[in-house]
């Protein structure tokens, strides 16, 4: 017998014992008159079992036949069954029934099925107590953003990271697949997001220095803000980075990764997918749009905080490395161990001789100066230069004969004599007239 027919019987007794009227006993049992005149009457002609609803012990007339039973546990067993750490969930398992088997079980339904028959026997884990923050109220106000390394194909595939973005408000969940986190895997997800819901305000991140970074000597001093090649591209657009200090403090992110590597892992297997480009296809086509009309929820405010990109803003342009480099006196700049030739374009070197040496995705250079584009080509390590003619030496020239030092002529010598002494007795000129 149930809670309250236990209570009931305890009140049509006191009503037996004429110790209580039933005009009190139907107020008591929260049931009209007349229904306490039927209750009384069956308790005086059966006693308290008379209390007793007629379908209990019954097989319920909407329960589902043995036969759909048997066969949905046997497809689990065949289908999505294996280890604590392969089998489906009781409703990851309900949706793949429906959608590939078309056999509609409720999760809850499927779950008692599930424990009775030794399939399912998931122990929760329970961390220590803390209380969770509460979400923001705007669509796109934070949207916090982290990656998780695992065995996403099982083997079949290459070690990967999934770099994921979810909305605070909203849990609206996006992700691509890649080597590694770096900062062209958070430049594609954040592109991939902006392309769809336009602008967050501000991102929620961990401390990678993909992301931020301590500041330098110079920066110390200077008080200036310490940025990141990806800090800049996201100050250009006016996105606010704010690193948490624990695992904790984005906990949304962290909970998502624990859904992805149970849900994610499995569909993946069933549709044999073994390549980060096939599987970034199925998330931006079918994952995502299905896994956030079922588990995303709305705002507490209908205002959405995303702005659009600005018409003339072009993102090629803004997700791009930049780098300072120093030009030489031969207006070669030095890059990653690359040597780039720049074309003088005028008579005048680069103030400070500096110039900013632009990289995209694709590993294409640019160089500007002033924000105009520069004109290089690159110097080819390994190519011999044509040779320089050598100069001959000069032929040295005999100088005449000088007199050895400290030798002087006599003094009766000719040198030392003068016109008359020489046998002309009249300057040369007079003789000439």
């Amino acid at each position: 017998m149930s809670t309250n027919e236990l209570k009931r019987a305890g009140v049509l007794a006191r009503v037996a014992a004429e110790t209580l009227t039933l005009g009190a006993a139907a107020v008591l049992m929260a049931v009209s008159y007349r229904q306490t005149k039927r209750l009384y009457r069956r308790y005086r002609k059966e006693g308290a079992a008379g209390l007793r609803h007629g379908n209990a012990g019954r097989a319920s007339n909407r329960a589902t036949s043995p036969r759909v039973r048997k066969q949905v546990l046997a497809l689990i067993r065949e289908k999505y069954g294996g280890a604590i750490d392969e089998r489906f969930g009781p409703t990851l398992a309900a949706e793949h029934l429906a959608s590939e088997d078309g056999l509609t079980v409720a999760p809850e339904t499927l779950r008692r099925w599930m424990l009775a028959a030794g399939l399912w026997s998931r122990a929760r884990k329970r961390s220590p107590h803390r209380r969770r923050r509460e979400r923001k109220e705007h669509f796109g106000e934070l949207v916090q953003m982290d990656g998780s390394f695992h065995p996403w194909f099982e083997g079949r595939g290459p070690d990967s990271c999934l770099l994921t973005l979810v909305d605070d408000a909203t849990g609206t969940t996006l992700g691509r697949f890649g080597a590694q986190e770096t900062i062209w895997a958070a430049v594609a997800v954040l592109r991939a997001w902006i392309a769809r819901y336009g602008i967050p305000r501000a991102l929620y991140t961990d401390w990678k220095n993909v992301y931020v970074r301590p500041p330098n000597q110079m920066e110390r001093v200077t008080g200036a803000e310490p940025l990141t090649q990806f800090g800049r591209m996201c100050a250009t657009l006016g996105i606010q980075i704010i690193p948490a200090s624990s695992p904790q403090a984005k906990g949304r992110v962290e909970r998502n990764h624990g859904t992805q590597q149970d849900r994610l892992v499995k569909k993946l297997r069933r549709h044999g997918i073994a390549d980060l480009a096939t599987a970034n296809g199925f998330l931006e086509t079918t994952y995502w749009t299905d896994h956030n009309e079922r588990f995303a929820q709305a705002a507490a405010s209908p205002d959405d905080f995303h702005v659009a990109r600005a018409r003339g803003l072009r993102l090629d342009l803004v997700f791009r490395l930049e780098e300072v480099r120093t030009v030489s006196n031969d207006w070669v700049v030095r890059y990653h161990n690359r040597l780039l030739q720049l074309e003088r374009q005028s008579g005048q070197a680069p103030a400070r001789s500096t110039v900013v040496v632009c990289e995209d995705a694709a590993g294409t250079l640019a160089i500007r100066y002033r924000d105009r584009a520069m004109r290089w080509t690159e110097i080819v390590a390994g190519v011999a230069a044509p040779p320089r003619p050598v100069p001959m030496p000069p032929v040295p020239i005999p100088s005449p004969p000088v007199a050895p030092r400290g030798l002087r002529a006599a003094a009766d010598h000719p040198w030392r004599q003068g016109f008359k002494h020489m046998g002309r007795d009249v300057p040369y000129w007079q003789l000439v007239k």
